[in-house]
């Protein structure tokens, strides 16, 4: 009997083996995973001769099924210059607080030289390397924590997307699960309709497309219709095979050549396995960090509300001109369209969002990924215009949207839109003024502008209103200023007691801009009162302005050498 010889290594372990070489320009560690209960025979054993001089640190992973003194042993046998070994349990996520530290310990003269070159925040990058079965993916688990989406073992049990905020590599990102496409005639159900139509949303607004397939029941015919759409999206795919469990079933993959789309990547998302992989080669298709060509004095303005309150007239109004399609009808803009404006010697560019409304009124799945884009433009912008309509008021949508603002630390103007239907008399903007920060009670910095896009009353102010806005979220104040000021408020307001205890505000500093971030140290944190956090922040106001801006006071622990 002929005895056939299978040569797998130039597959997988070859392309793994080039794309370390090609990514370790990129970083500056490694991480290399292994199995504590097999240290050595858990090694890649070219690892080592792959990362040269790269600092490296070693996790030895399932710590819990081997003795502590064993390996413990290990650690010291593996630490050397530029290397050093740490246990861990991914699965119960012991140890993994151990790994920035151990990584900063490797990096610290290459920080030292970062910072010495005036570099601050310096981001570190990281890759994660391993032979299979050693727990990169359990450790991708362990740091994310979280469950991304319900699983059931029903078709078309996804049937909404699901977004999911995650990172990988030092590189953010969005995850949108979608509901199966399905091959829609005119008989078909409303659902499947639905579903497609939320892929091909997903499609068009992805980065990166991941086409996940069945690894044991092989390729379908719906598996090449959807592969015919994604060639022709111009989108990077990565052909994600599922169900490969394990090494016996990984012959199955190949048949998935035939679609035409790359090389696959097995994973079994029921047992976790090759994620970490899989993570790998979709952050490798993101765009290059650092493109964005805006000039750093360019100020970035998320304009948002509710649907059908004029934010895109007010786009309009600002630029003079028809940029933004306008509608009555609510819903209109379903995307977040940029526009750059220059008013004076000012840039800005004007993010036109589309609106946010409760979930319970998005009936149309192109609404659903509006709220999301609306979300990032705040994430994106610098300063915050809250469009308010001024017929309705404030309603309890736009105190979530607003809050979501303030939360994110962003600047926020609010502009009250639709004055010229409002009937006056010589008290209704105060009326309107007292009514708006009783409802939005977070929002008392904001500034508040009463205007109409349709008529283009008052208008022209938002420009220099936006600047103002821009100058106080920048603004710094000295120690020595921001300690006569605690000492004043203090002197005028003590610190109040808590059972019993003495809480000692020894001194505050700045520690950051956009929001003003303010650091106090104290004795003891939990004593502060959030009420007197408040009394401070509006000393602050009352003496500094920051007008438009949120305020960021932070207490940090802090004992006195004559109090130890």
């Amino acid at each position: 009997m002929a005895t056939t010889t299978i040569n797998w290594f130039p597959g997988h372990m070859r392309k793994t083996q080039r794309e370390i070489k090609e990514n370790l320009k990129l970083v500056e560690a490694v991480i290399e995973i292994r199995d504590a209960r097999i240290p050595r025979s858990s090694a890649n054993p070219d690892i080592e001769k792959l990362c040269g001089n790269k600092p490296r640190l070693i996790l030895l992973n399932k710590s819990d099924l081997t003795e502590s003194r064993v390996t413990r042993e290990w650690m010291k046998e593996l630490s050397k210059d530029n290397v050093k070994a740490i246990e861990v349990n991914c699965l119960k996520g012991k140890g993994l607080n151990q790994i920035k530290p151990a990584l900063e310990e490797l990096l610290k003269e290459k920080l030292e030289r970062y910072k010495a070159k005036g570099l601050v925040n310096v981001v570190i990058r990281v890759m994660v390397v391993g032979i299979p079965n050693v727990g990169k993916s359990t450790l991708f688990n362990a740091i994310v924590n979280k469950r991304i989406s319900i699983v059931e073992d029903i078709p078309g049990v996804t049937r909404d997307r699901i977004y999911f905020d995650a990172e990988w590599l030092n590189r953010e990102f969005t995850m949108i699960d979608t509901g199966g496409i399905e091959f829609v005639t005119e008989n078909s159900h409303v659902i499947p309709k639905m579903m497609r139509l939320q892929a091909e949303l997903a499609i068009e607004e992805a980065d990166v497309i991941l086409f996940v397939v069945d690894g044991k029941q092989g390729i379908v015919p719906a598996d090449e219709e959807v592969a015919n759409i994604l060639r022709t999206s111009g989108k990077p795919v990565v052909l994600v095979v599922n169900k490969i469990d394990s090494v016996n079933q990984e012959p199955n993959i190949y048949e998935f050549y035939n679609l035409g789309l790359g090389d696959p990547i097995g994973i079994s998302a029921k047992n976790l396995m090759n994620l970490g992989d899989l993570l790998d080669d979709t952050v490798k298709h993101f765009p290059p960090v650092g493109t964005n060509v805006d000039e750093e004095d360019t100020i970035h303005v998320a304009i948002i509300g509710r649907p059908n309150v004029g934010k895109s007239s007010l786009t309009n109004a600002l630029l003079g001109q028809d940029r933004v399609i306008v509608s009555d009808v609510a819903g209109t803009t379903r995307d977040s369209i940029d526009t750059h404006w220059t008013h004076g010697d000012q840039k800005f560019v004007l993010i036109d969002t589309a609106g946010m409304r409760r979930k319970s009124k998005i009936d149309e799945a192109v609404e659903r990924y509006s709220i999301v884009r609306s979300l990032r433009s705040v994430d994106r912008s610098d300063i915050v215009v809250l469009v308010l309509d001024g017929v309705d008021g404030v309603t309890e949508q736009d105190k979530k949207i607003a809050g979501y603002a303030y939360e994110a630390g962003k600047g926020v103007i609010i502009v009250v839109n639709k004055w010229d239907l409002v009937e006056k008399d010589d008290k209704t903007t105060l009326r309107y003024t007292e009514d708006i920060y009783d409802e939005l009670g977070f929002l008392q910095f904001a500034p508040i502008l009463f205007a109409s896009a349709l008529t283009k009353q008052r208008i022209h102010r938002l420009a220099d209103m936006l600047k103002f806005v821009s100058e106080q979220q920048y603004r710094r104040v000295s120690t020595g200023t921001l300690n006569q000021l605690l000492q004043d408020a203090q002197t005028v307001n003590p610190v109040p007691s808590r059972n019993g205890r003495i809480p000692k505000i020894y001194y505050m500093t700045q520690a950051s801009v956009k929001p003003p971030t303010f650091i106090l140290f104290v004795n003891e944190p939990e004593l502060i009162h959030f009420s007197y956090m408040r009394f401070l922040e509006n000393r602050l106001r009352e003496s500094f302005g920051f007008e438009g801006t949120p305020i960021r006071l932070i207490l940090r622990g802090k004992k006195r050498e004559d109090e130890e």
